[in-house]
């Protein structure tokens, strides 16, 4: 494999590991809607 093969390989990996990273992180951080008829749980 020449140089610019690893470079492109390399650029397009941390490509889609940022991408993946970043919206795994956005889908954690947003909280979660309440729909009618949900219930605290409670004793």
């Amino acid at each position: 494999m020449n140089g610019s093969a690893l470079a492109m390989m390399l650029v397009a990996d941390v490509v889609v590991t940022v991408f993946t990273v970043y919206f795994f992180w956005k889908v954690l951080r947003t909280p979660g809607t309440k729909h009618e008829g949900d219930f605290m749980p409670g004793p």
